[in-house]
């Protein structure tokens, strides 16, 4: 319930008029017939969440400002059987959230455990909705939430569930994202976990502040990284570069710092628009950032990725002890939020600027 000072108090009947969640889908290019809900908060946030991908978010906005990066591919319909060497690429079509799992995240493997794609398969499976809840101006009641079942399934196992409920308050500028995922099977099932949060222009231009705190260390170990590297500026997005025409790509494994609250936080901050988009999310869930870093031409795009793992694939992280092991009927909760900073107090404090 939010018992705060709405403007539109005794001025409106119909709460679309100022936000929501509408349904509805696809009837045109590559994405005809994909089923798909657009939420606004009715404070400037507005977004897409692809039903039938995992309900990932694909195109976001705040007031006229684009935030999410949106690949060539867009949306296209769920392809369960994309989960071969690099096919996943064939269907990433970025967006502000893309989930990765729920068993792999990391590059194409096979061993004596099975094969695995790229980035596992959640985001190639369509929810089975379960609710939507309206804000309710009249009853003072300005929550909204948007519930789904997502399954990554096969027979004989393993059977892991994703249940995925996204929420917000209208007239509040932020989304949470609530995931419980469950081991259905009656067998132990291996877990790993990514959100590959993607970040667009004009939110990311040159000289937006990427925001991140703790210590850090490239991916390919080299400490004469062409990005990742201590004598550059690595947390200031540059022009578009040659170097990351292509599969062009530098990354950044982070053991992020955790605030007071027991939360950390990440985000894009750029000060010609006068705002930030933050990211929260508690470490014990999940421990490990990743910063993605590609300044290709039209290609332009840096994501910010909580995750139970960094990519490193099933099999290393068996080898190292690091897989996560549920057994039948155990669940892990994972909790993600966005929100957007427009007040000074905040922004200084997100960015540790004086």
């Amino acid at each position: 319930m939010n018992s705060g000072y709405n403007p539109w108090h005794g001025k409106v009947g119909n709460v679309h008029q100022i936000g929501g969640i509408e349904t509805s889908v696809l009837d045109n290019g590559p994405g005809r017939g994909v089923r798909v809900a657009w939420i606004d908060t009715g404070a400037g946030l507005r977004y897409q969440v692809v039903l039938d991908r995992g309900m990932d978010i694909s195109s976001a906005f705040y007031e006229s400002h684009s935030l999410a990066w949106l690949s060539q591919v867009g949306i296209t319909p769920p392809s369960p059987f994309s989960d071969k060497g690099l096919d996943w690429l064939r269907t990433f079509g970025g967006g502000l959230l893309t989930t990765c799992g729920l068993s792999h995240v990391g590059g194409p493997e096979e061993d004596n455990q099975g094969q695995r794609g790229l980035h596992g398969r959640i985001s190639n499976n369509p929810a089975e909705i379960i609710s939507i809840k309206q804000p309710d101006l009249l009853g003072g009641d300005l929550n909204m939430q948007l519930i789904g079942v997502v399954r990554e399934s096969r027979v004989f196992g393993p059977h892991l569930v994703l249940k995925r409920t996204i929420s917000g308050i209208l007239g509040q500028p932020y989304l949470k994202i609530t995931d419980e995922v469950i081991n259905e099977s009656n067998v132990e099932a291996p877990h790993m976990l990514l959100y590959h949060v993607n970040f667009g222009w004009p939110l990311v231009d040159e000289g937006s502040q990427i925001v991140w705190n703790g210590s850090w260390k490239s991916r390919d170990g080299d400490s004469h990284n062409r990005i990742f590297n201590s004598r550059n500026d690595f947390k200031r997005c540059p022009a578009p570069l040659d170097e990351h025409a292509g599969f062009g790509e530098d990354v950044a494994f982070i053991d992020p710092e955790v605030e007071g609250d027991n939360r950390s936080r990440a985000g894009i901050y750029n000060s010609s628009l006068g705002f930030a988009l933050r990211m929260t999310f508690d470490k014990r869930q999940l421990p490990n950032l990743v910063n993605w870093q590609h300044w290709g031409e039209n290609e332009y795009v840096t994501a910010l990725e909580p995750g139970t793992h960094p990519p490193i694939g099933q099999a290393k992280a068996r080898e190292e002890g690091s897989l996560i092991l549920l057994k039948p009927g155990e669940k892990r909760t994972y909790d993600l939020m966005l929100d957007v900073l427009t007040d000074s107090k905040g922004l200084k404090s997100f960015t540790n600027t004086k």
